[in-house]
């Protein structure tokens, strides 16, 4: 369980981060991240961190691919914790 909050932590520090890197990036007409790239560690259960990223950074909050889709993974992710917990405690 410590390993898994360690885990989520770091992805989510992860995932953060990336989204004030490509801001800064975008600003300065830099190489920019790609989305997919940008969606990996929101995917890998960093959702909550990319969100926090988008509204801290003001970035990608007019595309509907993230606003949309970041919330969606999270709510995804879950219910998926809400039925392993379930599942988990039925037993």
């Amino acid at each position: 369980m410590k390993l898994l909050i360690i885990y989520l932590a770091v992805v989510n520090i992860a995932a953060f981060m990336l989204m004030g890197i490509d801001k800064r990036r975008a600003k300065r007409g830099a190489w920019r991240i790609p989305e997919r790239t940008l969606f990996l560690p929101a995917i890998l259960g960093g959702s909550l961190g990319a969100i926090l990223g988008m509204q801290v950074f003001r970035h990608k909050t007019r595309h509907r691919q993230f606003t949309v889709g970041m919330p969606l993974i999270l709510l995804v992710q879950l219910a998926v914790v809400g039925v392993l917990f379930f599942l988990y405690r039925a037993r």
